[in-house]
């Protein structure tokens, strides 16, 4: 899916954008090479299954745009009990186009109006800064974890397809619209003539339908477990 891409002007704002881009595309790869019982199979324990954590980690993203970015296209919540992989996939992906909105403001240096990353009500804002994005990096990547892991001991192992596909980065921005990743124009020197450091490590592997805004629920609760 090709994404209509914000405006920014520094390499950190460029390297968010495109980070959060590809985390998004590792969520789509993971919904569509999972087995459709997978979806609704309940895990052992007292536990999330995998709709109720893709559920969860949009309804999150909404809260975290909501509070920081009030100013950006209000987002509905996805309902753990009737959401279907279509309509997950769908949400992530408007979810995540706000994401990118939010990151671009915040970290761009084009005078946006993000100014403070407000993760949830009861927790101190932080000023943006690069702990803006490994948050919010983080958080996803730990529920991403949990699926794989349950998709495996449920009996639905993950595909090659998806295992390999979530390293392959230059395919994950490709398919997000963007025209490849970091490429170099000169030694050390990105599009933007910042200087990078000149050992970048390359990250090497193989190789949405419409929207959908269901009844919105109350507030997630809790962004991990």
């Amino acid at each position: 899916m090709s994404t209509r891409q914000p405006k920014v002007h520094t390499q950190l704002g460029r390297a968010a954008v495109q980070i959060f881009a590809a985390n998004d595309r590792m969520n789509q790869t993971l919904i569509e090479h999972l087995d459709p019982a997978a979806w609704r199979a309940k895990p052992p324990g007292k536990v999330r299954g995998i709709a109720a954590i893709f559920t969860h980690m949009h309804n999150v993203r909404c809260k975290w745009v909501r509070l920081t970015a009030p100013h950006l296209k209000v987002l509905r919540q996805l309902n753990r009990a009737r959401c279907t992989p279509q309509q997950a996939r769908a949400g992530l992906a408007e979810s995540a186009a706000r994401c990118v909105e939010m990151l671009a403001e915040a970290l761009g240096g084009g005078g946006g109006r993000v100014e403070k990353f407000r993760r949830d009500g009861w927790a101190r804002p932080w000023p943006v800064g690069v702990e803006m994005l490994c948050y919010m990096i983080a958080h996803e990547a730990h529920h991403r974890g949990q699926v794989c892991m349950l998709a495996h001991q449920m009996g639905f192992p993950l595909r090659k397809e998806a295992g390999y596909g979530m390293w392959d980065w230059e395919k994950l921005w490709k398919e997000w619209g963007a025209a490849g990743g970091p490429e170099l124009n000169g030694a050390g020197k990105i599009s933007g003539s910042e200087e990078v450091n000149s050992n970048r490590v390359k990250v090497r592997g193989r190789g949405a339908p419409a929207p959908h805004n269901p009844k919105e629920r109350g507030e997630d609760n809790g962004e991990c477990g």
